[in-house]
């Protein structure tokens, strides 16, 4: 009978992580079909992915010790320059570096603008 209780408790913490990336990939294309901001030349919008609030044994990390995140969704993106397009799209998700591009707020959502060059991978 444990073996079963154990198998429903995984199924049960599969199903809750399906919701919780449709619930913010959702979220992500509400955002992105709302966003008024056109970024010029290289320059990308991304929203940053949500901080962890617990680690991978189930320890909640309080506010104070959460570090930046380095992933996030394009929102937006420029045309690109003159003789080098973009090879990022709307809709990616990306990682970037832990300091790169300029934090700004719109309509109380949060987003980082920063040049391609500042995006280490596309995955």
């Amino acid at each position: 009978m444990s073996v079963l209780k154990v198998r429903l408790k995984l199924a049960q913490e599969m199903i809750i992580r399906v919701c919780n990336i449709l619930e913010l990939t959702l979220k992500s294309l509400i955002t992105m079909s709302k966003v008024n901001i056109q970024p010029l030349a290289d320059r990308v919008l991304v929203e940053p992915a949500a901080a962890e609030e617990k680690t991978a044994s189930g320890l909640y990390i309080p506010d104070t010790a959460k570090e930046k995140p380095q992933k996030g969704t394009v929102v937006a993106v420029g045309n690109g320059k003159k003789d080098e397009p973009l090879t990022v799209k709307v809709g990616d998700t990306v990682l970037y570096g832990k300091y790169a591009g300029t934090e700004l707020s719109v309509d109380g959502h949060d987003y980082l603008i920063m040049r391609e060059a500042d995006i280490f991978a596309i995955l």
